[in-house]
């Protein structure tokens, strides 16, 4: 695909083609370039910078990305100082078991195995620029821990079925950071640190930038450099698109996403960036930049993008689109625009969290006919790529009265975090209806009567010890359920228990190297790509923290490679 392409839905352009790096009066040179300032961007522009090379960083906004709007948890393993500091026993080869489950081959068992080899020397090395990581560890399974805890199970590893295969290890390191009991925008925890390393060390940062086009030589045979958009310095356009995308942020940031109504109120939002975008189309000036190794695409993945969306995975279009306004695939597009190729562009994930309560976890979900399809246990991305891909996206959770009766009791605030709290009484107070006998419920919610008839005697086989579970759910979370039944809506699209979705397609990469790959698999020469703009460790099943330590791994990759070319003396 190319920028002629009816279906490009993006703002970038075809590339600008030139003989000799010097028919450019370059406004900007440096040896390395990376535009996407989040967890890729700046762990590759911190990296660069410490191997000697020149580096700037250039974002369309103000930096962070979604690492910085994320939860702040990195995935690490195979022995990391905190694991070995509470207590924890991990190697590279039983985190390799165990992931090896969920990637699949979306990535060579030879990239998986470095990836696990080098976590615990990267989580060393982003403590070394002040990233702050620590115990207490927890110890249970749940979506996301008490904020005084920093390690927990942030993945399937501690389900039987995962056990067989691999031992199970808290690998889910949680920044050090205290906002009260927020488990929202804590990203800063791992990105602001190497933000100010990178500052101190002498990157250059340039934000609210946007690359659109690239700028390849002909002479050379690799991209050179890029054609970017920024306002002019202190000018008052500029000023006021600061202005609305911080009243973006911040209206995103005090009514988060999981909340009800809160693709209602983030319209407000939605309304500031067309005005930032507004103000970029009339008032902003073209700026070049010169790369003389190399050009890094760090600029996240499309979820913000609705075409792209419904063109490449419409499944997962319902979904609340989770990360930044600037996930809009202009870095994926970039990529394509010179002949690099991408994949698995139908891939997303969907967060469907069901624990805590517990107790939720404990009961069934069933598909529009009455049928199971998941292991309820199981994490919410594994739950939610069951919804999507077997269930079409629509979903019932099934509890019976002692079940919410034991929910109440665990999502007492005192408990729980607030969001998670918030949402269990929400769909409780308002989103649970009550069906006293088979035949209402199948009447009022449209199941199968003789496939729902099925799946609770089941079920209650289960309990009774009379059959094993058939989806490996431990027996002893498999309760008869007895009527009346209490159901609510777990479906993709459902409102007041939002499910979060990012995409995981994007550029195909050398998986030593992270240069962008062409249409027969060779480099596009000074060209690579980091993070969600690439394809990469998380882009088979995602398990919380998995991006960011990948935007880590891949970013210091692609820096790594580039500074061999100086030291090589091939640039």
């Amino acid at each position: 695909m190319n920028p002629d392409h009816p279906n490009w839905f993006s703002s970038v352009q075809a590339p600008q083609r030139i003989g000799s790096s010097r028919e450019i009066d370059w406004d900007h040179e440096v040896d390395f370039l990376v535009a996407g300032f989040g967890g890729a961007g700046v762990s590759a522009a911190l990296r660069a910078v410490e191997q000697g090379l020149e580096t700037m960083v250039i974002d369309k906004s103000a930096g962070g990305g979604a690492t910085l709007a994320s939860g702040g948890v990195l995935y690490a393993g195979g022995g990391t100082s905190v694991q070995a500091s509470v207590g924890e026993v991990d190697t590279p080869d039983n985190m390799f078991n165990y992931l090896r489950l969920e990637t699949g081959d979306i990535v060579s068992e030879e990239t998986l195995r470095r990836f696990c080899e080098n976590s615990a020397g990267d989580l060393d090395w982003l403590m070394s620029h002040g990233v702050q990581f620590s115990g207490p560890v927890w110890k249970q399974k749940t979506s996301y821990p008490d904020v005084a805890y920093f390690l927990y199970h942030s993945d399937n590893s501690l389900l039987p079925e995962y056990q067989k295969h691999a031992r199970p290890a808290a690998r889910g390191h949680r920044g050090v950071i205290r906002k009260g009991r927020s488990a929202v925008d804590l990203g800063g925890s791992i990105f602001n640190p190497l933000r100010r390393a990178c500052q101190s060390l002498g990157v250059g940062i340039h934000t609210e930038t946007s690359v659109e086009q690239l700028i390849f030589s002909t002479d050379e045979q690799k991209v050179v450099g890029v054609r970017a958009w920024r306002f002019p310095h202190k000018s008052s356009a500029r000023k006021k698109a600061s202005r609305y995308r911080r009243l973006a942020r911040v209206v995103r940031w005090v009514y988060p996403f999981f909340l009800p109504g809160a693709q209602y109120v983030h319209r407000l939002a939605d309304r500031m960036n067309r005005m930032v975008a507004d103000l970029e189309a009339t008032h902003r000036e073209a700026v070049t930049y010169r790369a003389r190794v190399g050009v890094c695409i760090s600029a996240g993945g499309f979820i913000f993008n609705r075409q792209m969306v419904e063109y490449y995975c419409p499944e997962f279009l319902e979904g609340m689109p989770l990360g930044t306004p600037a996930d809009d695939g202009s870095g994926i597009r970039l990529g394509q625009s010179v002949g690099g190729v991408v994949a698995h562009m139908n891939r997303a994930t969907a967060w469907r969290f069901v624990n805590p309560p517990l107790s939720w976890a404990r009961g069934i979900i069933v598909n529009s006919r009455g049928a199971r399809f998941v292991n309820e246990m199981t994490y919410g991305a594994t739950i939610g790529e069951a919804l999507v891909r077997k269930a079409g996206g629509r979903a019932t959770l099934l509890l019976d009265g002692d079940l919410v009766r034991s929910a109440w009791r665990e999502i007492r605030p005192t408990r729980v975090l607030p969001f998670q709290w918030q949402l269990g009484m929400l769909n409780m107070l308002f989103g649970m209806k009550k069906f006293a006998d088979l035949p209402t419920i199948c009447r009022q919610l449209g199941f199968e009567q003789n496939t729902l008839s099925a799946t609770l005697a089941q079920v209650r086989a289960v309990a009774e010890g009379s059959i094993s579970e058939p989806f490996g759910k431990p027996d002893s979370d498999v309760p008869a359920l007895n009527f009346p039944l209490y159901a609510i809506d777990v479906s993709l699209d459902t409102k007041l228990l939002p499910c979060a979705v990012l995409t995981m397609g994007g550029l195909r990469v050398n998986e030593n190297t992270g240069e962008v790959l062409g249409e027969q698999g060779e480099p596009v020469g000074g060209l690579y790509a980091a993070g969600r703009s690439a394809v990469g460790i998380p882009s088979n099943l995602y398990m919380s923290g998995l991006s960011i330590a990948d935007c880590v791994f891949s970013g210091l990759r692609a820096a790594d490679h580039a500074a061999s070319l100086i030291k090589e003396g091939t640039t």
